[in-house]
């Protein structure tokens, strides 16, 4: 189809950096002068990059490339020792390590979990979990939300429970409690947003989520922690490297 076609040549030009974040399209009247197609041809294929979050559309600045730059995450490295003298919080080291600012909003709630969180957990009925809710930022902007639970019972006593941020980060305090990660199961899959996710992540319309959740388990083989995490599709590239070298 006509928009199709429009809609490929506008993308080619972005993934290929001729336009680049910030970078303004032509006019809709340009746009209908060079391809040859109608005002709402145009409007079909600009509506098709708004979807796939490769510009946003504005009454004052027309249509504009947003910044796509990623937050490269590489889930095999979280439970690694850091190379750096000063322990810091895995999303912290991360982001910091590309030469970007984190920051984060919390919230510490006990709960009842619901029974995908308490079955992973395997809580028994009516035992209690912490959960850490966390906003995550990325250079002032909101990027990814990541929930982590724990059972009450293990770190009712500890840091994990009482509020405000870690700086050496939850994973060191399982290690401190004796109760490190040595297994850790990772399931992730892909959905559209709810409306709570698309306010608080700011996310444009049509931008999917890429739901990670994982479980890690210490030396008894008993899960200590359940981690999920909400990352805008269009902010989060996902690396795993395997060697069998």
């Amino acid at each position: 189809m006509l928009y199709q076609q429009v809609a490929s040549e506008l993308r080619r030009a972005i993934y290929s950096g001729v336009l680049g974040p910030g970078a303004q399209l032509p006019t809709e009247a340009q746009l209908m002068e060079d391809h040859g197609v109608s005002r709402n041809t145009v409007r079909l294929a600009l509506g098709e990059l708004v979807n796939e979050g490769l510009v946003t559309r504005t009454p004052r600045r027309g249509t504009v490339v947003r910044d796509r730059r990623p937050l490269l995450i590489y889930p095999q490295r979280e439970l690694e020792p850091q190379s750096s003298g000063e322990l810091r919080e895995a999303f912290a080291y991360a982001v910091a390590q590309e030469g970007r600012a984190p920051s984060q909003y919390i919230e510490v709630l006990t709960v009842s979990p619901v029974e995908e969180i308490a079955s992973r957990l395997e809580l028994a009925d009516g035992e209690l979990a912490v959960v850490r809710r966390r906003l995550r930022f990325v250079d002032g902007q909101p990027y990814n939300t990541n929930d982590s639970y724990f059972p009450r019972d293990l770190v009712a006593d500890s840091e994990i429970a009482r509020p405000g941020d870690i700086a050496r980060g939850a994973n060191r305090v399982l290690e401190e409690l004796g109760h490190a990660q040595v297994r850790v199961i990772d399931d992730i899959w892909a959905r559209m947003p709810n409306q709570e996710e698309a306010e608080r992540l700011q996310l444009e319309l049509g931008t999917p989520v890429m739901v990670y959740v994982r479980v890690g388990y210490d030396g008894a083989d008993m899960p200590v922690r359940v981690a999920v995490s909400v990352l805008p599709a269009d902010k989060h590239l996902i690396r795993y490297e395997l060697d069998r070298r």
